[in-house]
This record gives structure tokens, sequence and C-alpha cells, in this order.
């Protein structure tokens, strides 16, 4: 081929393969829409434990176990707790009985006998009136004696406060309970209630229930051992809904929204995962200083959360991933 005709060939293979990969002609990655992100697999986990002490009486799933929401974990041993509620539902007992008591009044027989006991104080009274007012005559005389006359009015002083305390106990058994003391006898059945139901909630304490679906990553404690309140037992990994931490560069922020489709890719998988980005955080991290130049902006990152759409078991919480947006806008020059 004449030299003269390669030269031109060759510039113009030259100026497209430039073109290819100069931002000015729309055919880089950041002009044709494509943005790349890297992050990993979000590492979310509960640790699981009995809100009540006890013994571990069964614990029927192993580490790696995949669960559903409400697979029960573990049981401790409930006797010590339904001891305590049993106890507790019988004080509920006592304590109504008190109340109704106080509410419904005195018996009738009752009242009787204290309207019978100031009959016979008003006896008493009677008689201890009659020997005073006729030994008051006779001790002037000389009839009797003056400590037979202050024996006789002894009698008749104690027969009148005897009189007076039988009619205040007959009007007591008339009145019934006082307010107060209704009141009271209410305020203990309610406290004895508060107990029992303290007593059913400790019982349904004494299950550990998986709280959503996801993993068994720890199994930290066996049947037979005691633990105490809030001592972990299991660690559960949840693992949907499925959630993806990347970064996004300060210069490349406004070209993601909330909402955007994104491609998740693993090392190793060849499957493309979908996601839609959820979240950008509204603040930056790794932020060297308070006033930043334009070159040291472009050190700053936002972290954002994407939600994968169709997760598998490849895919691991705190695994290293490519995020690819393809409907990213544009970069600015």
């Amino acid at each position: 081929m004449n030299r003269r005709r390669l030269i031109p060939i060759v510039l113009l293979v030259a100026f497209v393969l430039v073109a290819i990969f100069t931002k000015g002609f729309g055919l880089f990655d950041r002009d044709n829409g494509e943005l790349t992100l890297n992050g990993n697999v979000d590492i979310r986990s509960v640790d699981l434990a009995f809100r009540v002490p006890g013994r571990i009486s069964e614990m029927p799933v192993e580490e790696g176990s995949k669960v559903e929401a409400g697979t029960v974990l573990a049981r401790l041993d409930t006797r010590p707790l339904t001891d305590a509620l049993n106890v507790a539902e019988a004080q509920i007992g006592v304590a109504s009985a008190e109340l109704d008591k106080r509410v419904t009044g005195n018996r009738p027989q009752d009242i009787a006998q204290a309207a019978a006991q100031v009959a016979a104080a008003k006896a008493s009274l009677a008689k201890a009136s009659e020997d005073y007012q006729r030994r008051s005559g006779l001790v002037k005389t000389g009839a009797v004696s003056q400590a037979v006359y202050d024996a006789s009015r002894a009698e008749f002083l104690s027969a009148q406060a005897q009189l007076r305390a039988a009619e205040q106990a007959l009007s007591l058994q008339r009145a019934g309970a006082r307010r107060e003391d209704i009141d009271s006898a209410r305020a203990e059945r309610a406290s004895a209630v508060a107990q029992r139901d303290k007593a059913r909630t400790d019982l349904a304490d004494a299950t550990i229930t998986a709280p959503s679906a996801g993993t068994i990553l720890t199994r930290a404690r066996e049947p037979g051992a005691i633990v105490q309140a809030g001592e972990a037992v299991f660690t559960l990994t949840i693992d949907r809904p499925m959630r993806v931490r990347a970064y996004v560069p300060e210069p490349d922020l406004g070209r993601i929204s909330p909402g955007m489709k994104v491609l998740v890719t693993t090392d190793g998988n060849p499957k493309s995962y979908q996601g839609t980005i959820g979240h950008i955080s509204p603040t930056a991290e790794f932020t060297p200083k308070s006033v930043q130049t334009e070159d040291l902006r472009t050190d700053l990152v936002y972290r954002l959360r994407i939600i994968v759409t169709n997760p598998d078991d490849a895919l691991r919480q705190g695994q290293p991933v490519t995020v690819k947006v393809p409907d990213a806008r544009p970069a600015k020059d």
C-alpha cells in the first residue's frame, strides 16, 4: 500500500481510539450513564436471650440452621415460673374475697348479734341504776355502808359505758366498711392481678422464638446450662431483606438518587443481582476538615443503602460487591 494513503488511515484509527476513551465524545462510562461503585453486603445480626433467669431445658436448632419467624429456638425449665404463677393466682382469690366482704357489708347475723349486746347492756344499766338509786337513800340513814354505796355507783357508771360501747359497735355493723377500707381492698386486688400478669409474662419469656427469618450464626449455650437474664444464647443473622452498603464519591453524588435500579455482582459468581437504591446518607464520611478545597472535596464519600430484590444463598453477609448504576445521570465536566 502507498505510504501516503496509509498515513490518513493511521490518523483516522488514532482519532477513533481517542474518541472512545475521551470524555468529550460521550463514550466513556461516566458519560454514557453507567456508574460503578464498591461496597459490602450488610452484616445484620441479633443476639437472642431469655428475659428471665433459669435452666435451659431444650434447644432444638443447631448452628447454620435456617429458621422462619416464630420458630422456637430454646426453652427454660418452666416449673419455678409455673409455681410463681399459681401463687399469684391464689393471692388474687384472697384479695377478691376481702374486697367482696368489704363491699357487701356485714352479715345480718353480725348486726343482730350487736343489737343483742346493746339490749343486754341496757338491761345491765337498768339494774345498776336501780341499785344505785336505792342505796343512795340508804347510805344517808346508815342502812348501808359507804363502801357498798360506792360500789353501786361504780357499777352504774360501768354499765353506762358498756351500753355506749355496744351502741357504737351496732352502729359500725350497720354502716359496714369505710370507703377508705374498700379502696384499700380494691388496691390490694389490683396489686395481686399485676403480680399474676407479671408471672404470666415471665412464663412466656421462658421461650426464645426467632424474631424474623434468618440463619443461626452462633449457638452459645447448651441444654442444662443455667443462664441469667439477657445472657446471649443464640446469634441470628437476618438476611431478608438483603442490603448492600456502598459509597459514592462526592463528585458523583448528583448522578444518583433513591429509587434508581442497580446491578450487584461478586467475585467468582457469574450471576448479577438486581437491586434498588433505597437511601443516601445526608452527611459525608472521611471528611478531612470542615472546609474543603475543590481538590479535597473529591475525597468525600456518601454512604448509600441498596436493597437486593433477588438474593440467594451465594450472596453472603459481609461479602465485597461491585455495584453498577446503568441509569446514572451524566457526569459534569
